[in-house]
Order: C-alpha cells, then sequence, then structure tokens
C-alpha cells in the first residue's frame, strides 16, 4: 500500500520508494564511472534541492572528481515562478573541464538553460546533466540530459531534496500531491 502524508496544507501519496531511488543511484553513478574515466571532471550540485541526489552520487563514484555548488531559485510554492533568481554565485574555475550538473529535477528547463549559458561563458570543456526526476511533459529546453534518473508525470512531487515552501526535503521517497 501506497503511503500518504501531509506537508502543510496539502497530501501526498507515495510515488518512488527510497529502495527504487537508492538503486537508481548506483546504476547511474556506475554509468559515470565508466563514461567520465580519466577525465578532469568537476559535478556542479544546484541548491537546494540537488543536496541529496549529489551527496548519494558522489559517495558511489570512483573516479577522481571534485564538487561544488550553486544556489538558483525557480519555485514560489507549487508552481514554477519562471524566472531564474541567482542566490549564490559561481566559485569554481571550470574552464577546459568536464563540468557535470546535477539537478533534483528538470521540468521547463529555464533553470537548466540559464546554467548551460552560464557554464558555456566560463568556457567549460564538456557539460553533461544528471537529473534525479524529469518531467517531460513539461519540458520545454533543448538541452541534452545525460543521466536521468526517473522519468515523472508533470505534477508536483517533494521528498529527495525536493520541496513545497521548504518542507519535505527530508522525505527518503518521493510524494506526489494528491490534494
Amino acid at each position: 500500500m501506497m503511503k500518504e502524508i501531509r506537508i502543510l496544507d496539502k497530501n501526498f501519496r507515495e510515488m518512488i520508494t527510497e529502495r527504487e531511488i537508492m538503486k537508481r543511484v548506483e546504476e547511474l553513478a556506475a554509468e559515470m564511472n565508466r563514461e567520465l574515466k580519466g577525465k578532469d571532471v568537476v559535478f556542479l550540485g544546484i541548491l537546494n534541492g540537488a543536496f541529496l541526489f549529489a551527496a548519494d552520487i558522489f559517495r558511489k563514484l570512483e573516479i577522481p572528481a571534485r564538487i561544488s555548488f550553486v544556489k538558483l531559485a525557480s519555485y514560489e510554492g507549487t508552481k514554477s515562478s519562471g524566472s531564474i533568481k541567482e542566490l549564490i554565485g559561481w566559485n569554481e574555475d571550470i574552464s577546459n573541464k568536464t563540468v557535470v550538473v546535477i539537478e533534483d529535477i528538470v521540468d521547463t528547463g529555464h533553470t537548466l538553460d540559464r546554467i548551460m549559458a552560464e557554464l558555456t561563458m566560463r568556457k567549460a570543456a564538456e557539460i553533461r546533466i544528471a537529473t534525479a526526476f524529469y518531467k517531460p511533459d513539461a519540458y520545454k529546453g533543448k538541452v541534452k540530459l545525460d543521466y536521468v534518473g526517473f522519468e515523472i508525470p508533470n505534477e508536483f512531487v517533494v521528498g529527495y531534496g525536493l520541496d513545497y515552501d521548504g518542507f519535505g526535503r527530508n522525505l527518503p521517497s518521493i510524494y506526489t500531491l494528491i490534494s
């Protein structure tokens, strides 16, 4: 039976279990270990949402790599605001390096477009995108996603780093809004 929880004024139902997420993280890390071997790699986690996914992936890597974080925001409540606000700037030299952007979720693609423009301007040699969750029905971008954990419907979700007004990030599973 699927678990249901309440966060603030909304009810959510479990969509993807912790066990399913951890199994997929291992598969993605194994793929990265094969494909990125021998490259000068910097992982770039997008805060706040990607911190759990970034940590879980990074712990499974067997290749030499560094990790850094930037913080961008585009959500207000349960809807994407459509505008990206840079909150914490860039501090890592990524010129001539392979950069793997670690996103919690890709829906419209607006945040990803902003990140790609910034990384291109900073002369990254190669840019790859890893996302825990991807909403193909909401995606308007043109950027190829290299590592996708789960394709999910265009529904509001919380858990595994994703939040509803700051709450729910600590949930180990993914929950979808029911009311």
